[in-house]
């Protein structure tokens, strides 16, 4: 995984849309989304969900997971930029809750 992967809607816009010399109107349109959705997922403002990676995937290539897998390394990065921030406590199991459970 790479530190600091780019946002997925980047690559839509940079690797998909652009080299077709595709609008994002044009995109939307193929891919059967509203334009104001696509929009904000190369604009970075949305991410790509399971359905999104759906409609990427039979429209330029790369599998549903590439697509999701692009999205979840993202939102790893951007989580772990925070990660110091976040402060919980290691679950321990005892041999009392061992034996409740048996």
């Amino acid at each position: 995984m790479m530190k600091n992967p780019p946002h997925p809607g980047l690559t839509v816009k940079f690797d998909c849309l652009e080299p077709l010399e595709l609008t994002v109107t044009e995109g939307a349109k193929i891919l059967g989304v509203s334009r104001q959705a696509l929009n904000n997922l190369v604009n970075c403002k949305s991410g790509i969900s399971p359905e999104m990676s759906l409609r990427l995937s039979k429209a330029f290539g790369s599998s549903p997971e590439t697509w999701l897998r692009m999205q979840l390394d993202y939102d790893l990065a951007k989580a772990r930029q925070h990660e110091g921030a976040i402060h919980v406590q290691r679950v321990q199991r005892t041999e009392h809750r061992n034996a409740v459970r048996e």
